[in-house]
């Protein structure tokens, strides 16, 4: 008899980590004896227990149902002990097979494929000796698919049952980035605690790639066996082939899926910022026949909002092939975290993480976690519940304390306390969390005191040749005890730099090398600042108003930012709801910071670009139009990689011209410079409408120095102003 069911020995590959998932869908099918190794199940059951393992397993990789076991201490051992089989009860000389050979780490045997030929050998040559013919070997998709694996000086023949790996399902035509394998994505939404159970229960995935998360989801909620879409298994050219049994167990399979589908069907949500990709998930959902019950949209993480009261966000962020830089991935994390913290409270969460690191991130106190395995790349799927709220923090509440009568530094003192008074006031009831407190108010005293959120940075200006040095670094010393007390704070929390006129490469260089980023906040949005490293902190506080401005302007155009530094600007764009965003740097290093504060409010997708680049050159070179620009050109620069020297006065009127080719005829350019003695090219009046809102754009913490920056709105004209902006 072929197949003897009290003798039946099956096995059941699967990737690491899903073993226990596959034994607990074996015993549903009847199996017996059941052990498990890494990356193996086995049991004895009837050949239905296999058949049932083909159609319905999720988990599984493949299913092979053993027909000999033998001694393999060499090659010549498998040639002799494959012919021993008679290989007429399997297959005949019409039938076309493939012989594939794994091999354990212990395995005595080493060459795979020299070992799986001698099987090959050892049929074809039995055939001959029998028949005078010999069935043909066909690699793709064969009649029969025969295993031969190798575990030390052990072998095991068996007839592949699935015929190819099941995680192919067939409904997967199109994908995104590296996705993840149906098997492993059914299992991390059997893990994170989806199944099927409750009609009531939203799942939402983020970022949703290709699909494959909402897919296995609806399979299993609709009671769907993955096995019903696939084309092919490797038993249909197997002469021990029940094809009755076979047909039962499908019409089973179908008639359960058809209940499923007339059940009560919960939400199930995908979203993901790049169009590309969300184009292919609907193509996915399509083939696999759940377009009416799987909803997919393009959005920003920074856009989600929690559809119902029950549910369950499951998600595999990107590792990082999605974004250029580690820390935007980092910064991505910290997003989805504070989205989850504020929005799905009482929601479970489960994700998928490569970097183990990176869960802190998030924020969520994690009750369960497993390792997976996805390919060769070891993983964790963390399961818990968004438990604890989080609202906006609390602004940091600033303490003025005043200065004994008498002590050295108390003019200083005084304007600081005075200054504090009235600044603290304002940003309480402004929700101001970073902001100037003193801008050289007294000669003597040349420094520029900033408070971004609980830290403080001071600029100290570096005094002119007729004042001595030793002065000079006494009043410092004294300042920055005077703010100590003042504010009550330690000295990690005040930062010092000095500012002098920056030459050439100067104004960009690193001012020392700690990377040490502190997270503020203004106007809803997040920016990463470092107080170290650089001679600015990342945000220019006298920028304010024209960051809100933009964000004012921003719904639905096409944003360009354009020496866009780290990109904050863009940030408070994206918000506003701008369609796109193009920021423009010839800095990498900014436009590393600049994805990073995009990451970190919830904005990584391909509608959000960096571009690193000379910006006149790209100007020159671009054919593409924007609704909204900003540009804001440094006072001077010289560049070794576009070869040429720029200067504010002389080069702005050529610059706004190009930037205005740019600009589409409804569109608006807003233009600011730090240059105190600007003159803007009268010319250009000729050719735009242009507006100054400098008094505008001033910020409250900035009126005792109004010279601070300058800005002006500019229109395309009408016809009467025709010259074209290229002959500036």
């Amino acid at each position: 008899m072929l197949f003897d069911e009290n003798r039946g020995i099956f096995n059941a590959s699967c990737a690491a980590g899903l073993e226990q998932l596959v034994a607990g869908e074996v015993e549903s099918y009847g199996g017996r004896t059941i052990t498990l190794a890494k990356g193996l199940v086995a049991w004895q059951g009837d050949l239905a227990s296999g058949y049932r393992a083909c159609l319905w397993s999720r988990f599984a990789s493949r299913i092979f149902l053993q027909i000999a076991e033998f001694s393999a201490s060499s090659n010549d051992c498998i040639y002799k002990h494959s012919g021993n089989i008679d290989w007429s009860e399997h297959l005949d000389c019409a039938t076309t097979f493939a012989v594939d050979c794994t091999l354990s780490e212990k395995s005595v045997i080493t060459h795979s494929k020299f070992a799986s030929l001698r099987v090959k050998d050892a049929i074809v040559d039995q055939f001959r000796a029998s028949l005078d013919r010999r069935p043909s070997v066909q690699t793709d998709r064969p009649g029969v698919r025969i295993n031969l694996h190798v575990h030390g000086d052990k072998a095991a023949l068996a007839i592949d049952l699935s015929g190819e790996s099941m995680h192919r399902r067939g409904y997967r035509a199109a994908t995104g980035t590296a996705p993840l394998k149906e098997t492993l994505a059914a299992a991390i939404v059997s893990l994170a605690g989806w199944d099927g159970s409750d009609t009531e229960r939203i799942l939402v995935d983020p970022m949703c790639g290709s699909g494959t998360l909402l897919i296995e989801a609806a399979l299993i909620f609709g009671d769907a066996a993955p096995g019903l879409s696939r084309g092919y298994f490797g038993f249909t050219g197997w002469k021990g082939h029940d094809e009755d049994l076979w047909s039962s167990l499908v019409n089973e399979a179908v008639a359960r899926e058809e209940a499923g589908m007339e059940r009560k069907w919960p939400l199930i949500l995908g979203y993901d910022a790049d169009p590309v990709v969300i184009a292919a998930a609907r193509k996915n959902i399509v083939r696999a026949g759940l377009e009416e019950r799987i909803r997919v949209h393009q959005a920003e993480l920074a856009m989600l909002q929690r559809p119902g009261k029950n549910g369950i966000v499951i998600c595999n962020p990107p590792y990082g092939e999605r974004l250029a830089d580690a820390d935007g991935v980092a910064q991505l994390y910290r997003a989805l975290g504070r989205i989850l913290r504020q929005r799905f409270i009482g929601w479970q969460a489960g994700i998928f993480i490569a970097n183990t690191d990176l869960a802190d991130r998030l924020g969520i106190v994690w009750e369960s976690s497993h390792k997976l395995y996805n390919g060769p790349l070891a993983c964790r799927l963390f399961v818990g519940s968004v438990s604890s709220p989080e609202t906006d923090a609390e602004p940091f509440q600033w303490t003025v304390n005043p200065a004994p009568a008498g002590s050295e530094g108390a003019d200083f003192a005084n304007r600081l306390q005075k200054n504090l008074r009235k600044l603290l006031k304002w940003a309480e009831r402004e929700g101001v969390s970073c902001f100037r407190v003193y801008d050289r108010d007294m000669p003597e005293y040349n420094v520029s005191v900033d408070l971004y959120g609980q830290w403080v940075h001071v600029h100290e200006f570096a005094p002119p040749a007729t004042v001595d040095t030793a002065l000079a670094s006494s009043r410092l010393s004294l300042v920055l005890s005077v703010i100590r007390e003042t504010l009550g704070i330690k000295r990690e929390r005040i930062f010092i730099k000095t500012r002098s006129r920056q030459k050439g490469k100067q104004q960009y260089e690193k001012k020392d090398s700690r990377r040490k980023m502190h997270e503020v906040r203004e106007g809803g949005c997040s920016f990463l600042v470092n107080f170290t490293d650089y001679l600015d902190a990342g945000l220019f506080l006298d920028h304010r108003p024209i960051r809100a401005r933009i964000r004012q302007e921003a719904a639905g155009k096409r944003f360009l930012n354009l020496f866009g530094y780290t990109g904050t600007a863009s940030v408070c764009a994206a918000a506003g709801g701008a369609a796109t965003t193009t920021t423009v740097d010839l800095s990498n290093t900014y436009l590393q910071w600049a994805r990073a504060n995009l990451s970190l409010n919830g904005f990584s997708g391909p509608m959000h670009e960096t571009v690193q680049a000379d910006c006149l050159t790209w100007l020159q070179e671009t054919d593409r139009v924007y609704d909204l620009i900003f540009l804001d050109p440094p006072t001077f620069s010289n560049t070794k990689k576009a070869a040429r020297v720029f200067d504010i006065q002389r080069d702005h009127g050529r610059m706004i011209g190009l930037a205005m080719q740019c600009l589409d005829d409804k569109g608006l350019l807003i233009f600011s410079t730090n240059f105190r003695k600007f003159i803007l090219d009268a010319g250009l009046s000729e050719m735009f409408d242009i507006q100054e809102i400098s008094e505008k754009t001033l910020p409250f913490d900035f009126e005792r120095n109004k010279k601070i920056h300058r800005c002006w709105e500019i229109r395309k004209a009408g016809k009467g102003k025709a010259r074209k902006a290229g002959e500036m």
